[in-house]
């Protein structure tokens, strides 16, 4: 974590969490949900306006990322200072990309190393890695068939629905929580 958080949660120690107001979607995009967006529906519902506004200034998501953590429940959350502002996931903590030399890096740009290859139902890849279960992005799937065409990985099939046991992680802290949608 950033010093400058460390310092703002040993000054602030009793900020009340955050939840419903960052999402991170299955193309490794942060998006801010607003009460607004959050009214119209989850995350992951599919409805126009839903989804929230994507963050576009990098240095917001790079501050976003190095600060980027599960807790001991398996819910992924960004400490903001003080705050943790639980992440709404559509897919997995992880996003991973791949690039022409075998290596997989994650949305935030650092690597990982590949343990196992998952597909689910939908034909939807998953790599079990060092940093945790992730989502390959969809841009990278020639590269995925050209790993599992020379060996490198043989995919298992898993069922959706266990990967968030699988790979520990919570897809909606929010409605694990219990905690109401925001409103205006």
């Amino acid at each position: 974590m950033d010093d400058i958080v460390l310092q703002a949660m040993a000054k602030w120690p009793n900020v009340p969490h955050c939840y419903g107001w960052l999402g991170l979607d299955a193309r490794g995009d942060w998006y801010l949900r607003d009460g607004e967006a959050q009214a119209l529906g989850t995350f992951t519902s599919g409805v126009p306006g839903a989804k929230g506004s994507r963050l576009v200034h990098e240095k917001l998501v790079a501050f976003i990322q190095r600060n980027y953590q599960p807790d001991e429940q398996g819910r992924w959350f960004f400490q903001n200072g003080p705050q943790r502002v639980f992440v709404e996931l559509e897919a997995a903590p992880w996003v991973w990309r791949l690039a022409d030399d075998g290596s997989v890096t994650a949305q935030d740009g650092r690597p990982a190393q590949v343990q196992e290859a998952l597909v689910d139902e939908q034909g939807r890849v998953f790599l079990q890695a060092d940093r945790g279960l992730g989502l390959v992005h969809t841009q990278d799937m020639g590269l995925l068939a050209d790993a599992v065409d020379a060996g490198r990985w043989i995919p298992r099939e898993v069922d959706s629905a266990s990967l968030p046991a699988l790979g520990g992680y919570v897809l909606s802290p929010q409605a694990a929580s219990g905690k109401a949608p925001a409103t205006g």
